[in-house]
């Protein structure tokens, strides 16, 4: 697959989708920073019913936990990978996207509240359905100033002309 090594966030449009196959093994879009922030980690766990400590708890996280501070849920970080590909890439005259599903999801690095993240997007697969295409993107959600990622999911996506 080919990086593009730019730190500077950017992002690919493509005029159908016919044009992204000429894209298929590259980097189509890098974003903007983001902060996570304590008030969107305890709207997710009050959401998913998720309010263990380990997230909400500033005192107790200070105390007990290895990171510190409260962390970022994992499936908050994927549910980020939506907004990681619409700000990485564009595909015009379409008629609906349909998110048709992931594989190997795996959360390499706790996010922090107060870390800022971004994401990078690749396309790894790409082949033509009736009306439209099917596609996998490589989604990794990087952690400023952290080397090991939040999230790296391979996201498989239908579009149709």
């Amino acid at each position: 697959m080919s990086l593009n090594k730019t730190q500077e966030s950017y992002r690919t449009t493509f005029k159908n989708i016919a044009h992204m196959e000429a894209s298929l093994g590259k980097e189509l879009g890098l974003t903007d920073w983001f902060l996570m922030d304590q008030e969107t980690i305890a709207t997710f766990a009050k959401t998913t019913q998720d309010e263990q400590w380990i997230h909400l708890d500033k005192e107790r996280c200070e105390k007990d936990s290895p990171y510190k501070k409260p962390i970022a849920h994992g499936f908050l970080m994927l549910s980020m990978c939506t907004k990681m590909i619409y700000d990485a890439y564009e595909i015009q005259n379409t008629s609906m996207i349909i998110n048709y599903g992931l594989d190997k999801v795996r959360f390499p690095n706790a996010t922090p509240a107060g870390t800022k993240f971004r994401g990078r997007v690749s396309l790894l697969e790409y082949a033509t359905i009736p009306d439209g295409i099917k596609y996998k993107l490589s989604v990794i959600i990087e952690l400023e100033g952290h080397e090991k990622p939040a999230c790296v999911a391979e996201f498989i996506a239908l579009t149709y002309h």
